[in-house]
């Protein structure tokens, strides 16, 4: 994946709280930010039993996020997203100017 940097994380680990495995296999959640790159385009993973396929990746800034990107991330808004952020990582601020790569995937049909 040249266009891309070195995985810093096995792709098993991208989705990990429990929320937020089950809203990806509702469909509710298609994005998944994280400092580091998971998973490239095109590479699978599984939840529960299920496949899904990484269908982008792009390096953002948090203060591109939205409402709309929130849902996508499985919340219910901006607020709640920020909120389990702050308690999974203790003492992080919002930094709207902080770059993340921007996993985004899709289920894969059977």
């Amino acid at each position: 994946m040249s266009d891309y940097p070195e995985k810093t994380c096995s792709i098993d680990r991208l989705v990990r709280h429990a929320m937020l495995v089950r809203s990806a296999l509702k469909g509710e959640k298609t994005e998944q930010r994280r400092n580091g790159v998971y998973g490239y385009p095109g590479e699978l993973f599984e939840l529960d039993g299920e496949s899904f396929e990484i269908t982008s990746l792009t390096h953002d800034r948090l203060g591109d996020m939205g409402e709309v990107e929130a849902r996508k991330e499985g919340f219910e808004d901006l607020d709640a997203y920020k909120s389990l952020i702050a308690r999974m990582h203790k003492g992080m601020e919002w930094d709207p100017e902080h770059l993340v790569w921007v996993h985004r995937f899709q289920l894969v049909s059977a």
